[in-house]
């Protein structure tokens, strides 16, 4: 039963990317959140948020991944967290959609994810550094954020959007709302039920 979202953690990661996509996760109350560490010793997060993980990387139940969120951060820039990119690609195989954003994309293209399906990033130039890398016919710098093949990537400028492919793809609310939840997180445009109670208050 794939209840679960993990999200990595590790020092440095950019706390703020996937926040807007983990509170409408855990706000229908169907899926349990949990925190994955190279260890068991708490982070601190590039904000400053003391987070102790809940389990570590090989305590990852692949089986019960619904979805796994990588977020930015310098460890990525610097080559570093081999044992993760590993994780990744383990996840993926087992049938688990996984999702960066920022430089955690490049974890994704180390893990060789985005050879094979349309994928966005900060600048391709970035993934450019990665030395495996084989999906620059793949990449498109006209969107913030894409869903293919299970991967979900986006730019450190596409928060809203990476939260809109999670939703998307955990399936979270019916097509309407999701783009109503879109124009409002996005261009604080009310959805139209609460339109008139907006105006009546």
């Amino acid at each position: 039963m794939r209840d679960t979202v993990y999200f990595l953690v590790f020092d440095g990661f950019a706390d703020w990317q996937a926040a807007l996509a983990l509170c409408e996760i855990r706000r229908p109350g169907d899926w349990v959140v949990r925190t994955v560490g190279f260890s068991a010793a708490a982070v601190t997060s590039m904000g400053g948020l003391c987070v102790r993980p809940e389990i570590v990387l090989d305590q990852l139940d692949a089986a019960r991944a619904a979805l796994l969120i990588v977020p930015g951060g310098h460890l990525w820039q610097r080559g570093e967290g081999d044992p993760a990119v590993a994780m990744i690609g383990r996840v993926h195989a087992a049938g688990a959609p996984v999702a960066g954003i920022d430089s955690g994309v490049l974890a994704l293209a180390r893990a060789g994810l985005l050879d094979h399906c349309r994928h966005t990033g900060n600048w391709p130039g970035q993934l450019a550094q990665v030395p495996a890398y084989a999906g620059a016919d793949q990449y498109d710098a006209g969107v913030l954020a894409v869903s293919d093949a299970g991967v979900i990537s986006a730019s450190h400028l596409g928060c809203v959007e990476f939260a809109r492919e999670v939703i998307r793809t955990l399936d979270l609310y019916g097509p309407a709302d999701r783009e109503d939840w879109y124009r409002l997180f996005k261009h604080a445009q009310l959805p139209p039920w609460c339109v008139g109670e907006a105006v009546a208050a």
